[in-house]
């Protein structure tokens, strides 16, 4: 598979960003709405430490992924036959997930930094974990989880639909060889 795109499919690079970042968002929303609903302060601290890193991990990917469309590779064109309409609300919603995604990160490391909690996940402080509702960027970083969620559903929702409805092997181009 080649690095770049090309015409009807997405490059490898573009591929491996995309899936390590799915997997990684996973793993943060589990994590998060597990670490809000502990009962346990040594369990809720280890979910916390992972989501924090995977948290990292997924702004940093959010970033190359920007860094790799605006330098290093273009975007396949649309599906043929798409109507114009859906091509704009498909680049609204991508454009609105890299930014949700970046709020988030944002969010949740001022979040550690203003409550003192980065010293806690990383052993430097005692527990227990301060009351992160305290803190606007935490009300902010709950407000957009849920966007995050609302945006992840419509995107998957339109992939299979692409996929299963319209059979337009859209997921194809995403590097899962489907068929029709």
């Amino acid at each position: 598979m080649p690095w770049k795109s090309s015409s009807s499919r997405y490059g490898g690079v573009a591929i491996a960003i995309h899936w390590i970042t799915a997997v990684a968002i996973l793993g943060m929303l589990i994590s998060g709405l597990a670490a809000e609903r502990s009962t346990d302060a040594a369990g809720e601290l280890t979910l916390l430490r992972a989501h924090a890193v995977t948290g990292v991990l997924v702004g940093l990917l959010t970033v190359l992924r920007i860094v790799w469309w605006l330098y290093a590779d273009r975007r396949p064109p649309d599906q043929p036959g798409m109507p114009a309409l859906q091509a704009r609300a498909s680049r609204l919603v991508h454009g609105a997930l890299y930014v949700v995604i970046l709020v988030m990160v944002g969010s949740g490391m001022a979040t550690l930094i203003l409550t003192g909690a980065n010293q806690q996940l990383f052993g430097a402080a005692a527990l227990p974990l301060p009351d992160f509702g305290t803190v606007l960027p935490f009300r902010t970083h709950d407000i957009v989880s849920k966007l995050l969620i609302a945006l992840l559903i419509g995107h998957i929702g339109a992939a299979l639909y692409h996929q299963f409805i319209l059979r337009d092997r859209l997921l194809a181009r995403m590097g899962l060889g489907l068929g029709r």
